[in-house]
């Protein structure tokens, strides 16, 4: 993307800094935005939603104070449209089932290959 007005904003939601390093560097190597925040957890995932309306959401599911589910439910409430991938090292399939009825586009388990979450993330963030 060339034009960074025009850029759409990213948002990483994992409690872990690690995680939101290694989904940052995978966005900016793919050049999929210049555009990109964070948040460490749901709560804060919701308010810097509201303030920013990213384009795509990357969504830990496991988390402190509002975990990925509740905050998914929250922020598909402001945003029916919202794109949101859920990420998560949980394969419990009542997870997978809640992630997906409540309108998430995707559900990848950690530990991910980065070759496969660059083209989920570039897959979604076009559309």
């Amino acid at each position: 993307m060339s034009d960074e007005d025009d850029d759409p904003i990213i948002m990483i939601v994992d409690d872990a800094s690690f995680m939101r390093k290694a989904l940052r560097k995978i966005i900016e190597s793919a050049r999929l935005t210049t555009k990109i925040i964070e948040a460490a957890d749901g709560i804060e995932a919701v308010m810097k939603y509201k303030e920013y309306r990213p384009h795509l959401v990357t969504m830990d599911v496991l988390m402190p104070k509002a975990d990925g589910i509740q905050a998914l439910r929250a922020i598909k409430k402001i945003d029916p449209d919202a794109k949101v991938i859920m990420i998560s090292s949980s394969a419990k399939s009542h997870i997978v089932q809640d992630a997906m009825k409540l309108g998430a586009l995707d559900y990848v388990l950690k530990p991910f290959d980065h070759a496969r979450m660059n083209m989920i993330l570039s897959k979604h963030a076009r559309i």
